[in-house]
C-alpha cells in the first residue's frame, strides 16, 4: 500500500513552544487511521501542516493527492445556503464542481434542506454539510478534525455510519483527528496517540484498544511514551 500521507520528523514551534516534536505519521490509500489526543495535544497544529497553513521547523509533509478538510466546529457560512455552502467546496472543479447531487445522495436528510440558512441547521445537519462540502473537492484524502465534537451519542453513531458508507464505496483515505478514542478505534484500523506534541503510541485500533496506557489517556490520565 502506497503512502497517500507521510509526515516525518515534523516539529512546530509557537514563540518558542513546541507543538509538535518530531512526529512521525503515515495513511496509505484508502486507508482509515485515527490520530486520538487531548485538547492541546498538537492535533489542530498537525492538521494545518498538513494543510499547508503552516510551515514546519523542522522534518517534512508529503500529500501525494488532493486533500480535502473538514474542520474542527464545522465553520459553516451560516448565511448561505446549504447548497452554496458545499458548491463552495468545489469551486475549483469549475462546473463539475456545481454539483451536490452525490452529496444528498450520501446524506438524504440534506436534500430536503438545500435552501436553508447552514447557520440554522443542527449540529449533526452542520456536520454533513461539512463532510459534503469536503467531499465536493473531490480529495483522494479527507482529514476530519473532531467529528464527534459537541454531537449527541445518537448523532455521532450515525456520522459513523455514514463515514463507514464513504469508505467503503469510494476507497477513500481517511485521517480522522479525535478525542473520542472509543469512536476512533472503532472507526479506523489503525491509530496514533499523540500527546504533548509527539507520537506517545501508535499500532493497530485493536491491539491499542487492549493497552491500558489508552484506556488512561480515554478516561483523561498521562500516556506514557514508549
Amino acid at each position: 500500500m502506497s503512502d497517500i500521507v507521510e509526515v516525518s520528523g515534523l516539529t512546530v514551534r509557537y514563540s518558542g513552544a513546541t507543538a509538535l516534536d518530531g512526529v512521525d505519521l503515515t495513511v496509505g490509500a484508502g486507508e482509515m487511521v485515527a490520530l486520538i489526543g487531548a485538547n492541546g495535544a498538537g492535533k489542530s497544529t498537525l492538521v494545518k501542516a498538513l494543510s499547508g497553513l503552516l510551515e514546519p521547523d523542522a522534518g517534512t509533509v508529503a500529500v501525494r493527492g488532493r486533500l480535502a478538510q473538514v474542520p474542527e466546529g464545522r465553520e459553516m457560512f451560516g448565511d448561505l445556503s446549504v447548497d452554496d455552502n458545499l458548491r463552495l467546496g468545489g469551486w475549483r472543479n469549475g462546473r463539475h464542481g456545481r454539483d451536490t447531487s452525490a452529496v444528498y445522495e450520501l446524506f438524504p436528510e440534506l436534500g430536503g434542506l438545500r435552501r436553508r440558512r447552514a447557520g440554522t441547521l443542527s449540529g449533526g445537519q452542520q456536520q454533513m454539510v461539512a463532510i459534503g462540502r469536503a467531499l465536493m473537492a473531490r480529495p483522494d484524502v479527507l482529514v476530519i478534525d473532531e467529528l464527534s465534537l459537541g454531537l449527541a451519542p445518537l448523532v455521532v453513531t450515525m456520522l459513523a455510519g455514514h463515514l463507514r458508507q464513504l469508505h467503503a464505496s469510494r476507497g477513500l483515505a481517511v485521517l480522522l483527528i479525535e478525542q473520542n478514542a472509543r469512536l476512533a478505534l472503532e472507526l479506523c484500523d489503525r491509530a496514533y496517540v499523540l500527546e504533548a506534541g509527539r507520537i506517545a503510541l501508535h499500532g493497530t485500533s485493536a491491539d491499542l484498544a487492549r493497552d491500558a496506557r489508552v484506556t488512561a489517556a480515554y478516561l483523561g490520565g498521562h500516556v506514557a511514551a514508549s
